[in-house]
């Protein structure tokens, strides 16, 4: 397939974006040459935004100064401001591809790039702890000891995290299920649609926000139920739909979200819920009683004294043999 046949994307969720409105509207006026580039844009997007303009020219099988002139055509000075207009509209897309590139560009060693990695999730965690607000940490734990079922949600490396809070909660929730399954985004809304008021989702999204996160709140808004937000700052696609909201700093430089930090912040609700839970050491203890046939039993030896003390006969006990002597020494 070539890479700029024509695709969906123009007509579905990149439509919005001006530059591509921009680029539609003038197509038809453009000579044949233009017109092709231009449909090409148009087929692919975000490929025209995030290659070179000999990349592109090879592409489109153009020579670099006719793509220069479909930028002009466009009002724009060259390609470069071209496309640098274009991947605008994908900045939260590109930004960890950016990131990656800048710090690649930098020399480091392997223990260096270990340290500031470390370094960068104690930070993240040091800014999490610092933006903890009292009233939302509160309602957070109300909200999840007054459901009769929580649900949690996340999708892309956010199911993970999901399936590990909901593995966490278990022993302190009547009822504990987790959406991210196999069965996909479809499955986790017939699950949603016989969940009511009653019930709670939690839902966790960070950079970069998976749209099925979104559209599953939506519907679990519809159907009335409380929505626990995790994400990572006010502006995130989560926040308007969410009753609280807790917010995890997870900003890294090599890939797109820290889900450290993340999973620092459901570790830190679980220990919430805990505390705040009727009965939990007793219901820690049903569960360690349920799980211990899967367990490894580590069994410590005993101290030498106690071995002495085995050896020495009890009042009124006959004499024990002699142990054998060690390899190489007579026998007494």
């Amino acid at each position: 397939m070539h890479p700029f046949e024509p695709s969906a994307d123009w007509a579905g969720r990149f439509a919005g974006l001006p530059v591509l409105q921009l680029v539609a509207s003038q197509a038809p006026s453009l000579p044949a040459a233009l017109q092709r580039m231009a449909r090409a844009v148009l087929a692919h997007p975000f490929r025209a935004a995030t290659l070179s303009i000999e990349e592109f020219a090879r592409e489109v099988e153009v020579s670099v100064a006719t793509a220069n002139r479909l930028a002009r055509a466009l009002g724009f000075a060259g390609y470069p401001q071209f496309r640098a207009e274009l991947a605008r509209g994908f900045e939260s897309i590109l930004a960890p591809v950016e990131a990656l590139r800048s710090n690649l560009a930098q020399a480091a060693s392997t223990a260096e790039t270990m340290a500031a990695s470390l370094q960068e999730t104690r930070d993240n965690l040091e800014r999490t702890l610092q933006a903890l607000q009292s009233p939302a940490c509160e309602a957070a734990v109300e909200l999840i000891l007054g459901a009769e079922q929580v649900l949690s949600l996340g999708w892309g490396s956010s199911a993970f995290l999901a399936g590990l809070l909901q593995h966490e909660l278990e022993p302190y929730c009547a009822l504990a299920g987790c959406l991210a399954q196999a069965g996909g985004p479809s499955h986790a809304a017939r699950q949603l649609f016989r969940r009511g008021p009653a019930d709670l989702l939690i839902v966790m999204a960070f950079p970069r926000y998976v749209e099925d996160s979104i559209e599953l709140t939506r519907l679990a808004r519809e159907r009335g139920m409380k929505v626990l937000a995790l994400t990572d700052k006010p502006a995130s696609p989560l926040v308007p739909l969410a009753d609280v909201v807790l917010y995890a700093h997870t900003q890294r430089q090599m890939a797109a979200t820290s889900n450290a930090t993340a999973l620092a912040l459901v570790e830190a609700l679980v220990a919430a819920v805990a505390r705040r839970t009727e009965g939990a050491v007793e219901r820690q203890r049903e569960l360690a009683h349920s799980v211990m046939p899967w367990l490894h039993l580590e069994v410590a030896p005993a101290p030498p004294a106690a071995r002495r003390r085995r050896l020495s006969p009890a009042p009124g006990e006959a004499p024990r043999s002699n142990p054998p002597p060690p390899l190489g020494e007579p026998a007494p």
